[in-house]
């Protein structure tokens, strides 16, 4: 059985994707962590409650993070938002809204379904993977993820 990977990243947006792994992975930075990619929403919620989830469904199995695009192909990033923080089991997992959307009922809808945070991504990409390695440090380093399910 594997262990939970620190990330999951979901993006499809290849260019997007490969600036964003490349930023996270950088060198020079005490990151050794694993993470998963999927390219939908159904893809990303097949991760935490599909039949074959290899750590999702599991107590004490989940991810550090969350890294969410929006605008994705078969269930929008809404759509996961809103199963992820409607879920017990995965509601503590930390959610950020990772988009290029600065619509403020896009904001306030993904807050409104329980965003830990929402960044605009940035147009340059030496920018977007500046604010992609902030995310990185600040949620993979910094932050104290919540007990695992089952746990004090």
């Amino acid at each position: 059985m594997n262990p939970a990977p620190d990330l999951l990243l979901v993006e499809d947006n290849p260019a997007d994707l490969e600036l964003a792994l490349r930023a996270i992975r950088r060198a020079g930075v005490a990151y050794a962590g694993e993470v998963r990619v999927a390219r939908d929403g159904a893809e990303a919620l097949a991760c935490f409650f599909g039949a074959d989830a290899e750590w999702g469904r599991a107590a004490g199995r989940l991810p550090r993070a969350v890294f969410l695009d929006l605008k994705l192909p078969k269930i929008d990033g809404f759509g996961v938002l809103q199963q992820l923080k409607s879920d017990p089991r995965t509601r503590a997992v930390p959610v950020v809204a990772l988009t290029s959307s600065r619509e403020a009922r896009d904001i306030a809808e993904c807050y409104r379904l329980g965003a830990n945070s929402y960044v605009v991504k940035p147009m340059e990409s030496e920018d977007f993977a500046a604010a992609v390695g902030g995310l990185r440090d600040y949620w993979l380093g910094r932050n104290e993820p919540p007990p695992a399910p089952g746990q004090p």
